[in-house]
């Protein structure tokens, strides 16, 4: 769905740069989920799969191509 968009800013933007722009905003996300699961007490072993499923829903829409 999102891979075209990708696709054209990671060559707009160079490789290296997209991935660190990517990185921070995976870093970023992962902090959110983090910051989430503490404020509600969800276990740890549940904020991983919540961050896994959060990488496959990437994967599926194509942010991650």
């Amino acid at each position: 769905m999102f891979a075209p968009i990708v696709v054209l800013v990671r060559k707009a933007l160079g490789k290296a740069k997209f991935n660190k722009i990517r990185g921070k905003a995976i870093a970023s996300h992962g902090k959110v989920i983090t910051k989430f699961c503490n404020w509600t007490g969800i276990e740890r072993t549940v904020r991983q799969n919540m961050i896994r499923a959060a990488r496959d829903n990437g994967k599926k829409l194509g942010l991650l191509a």
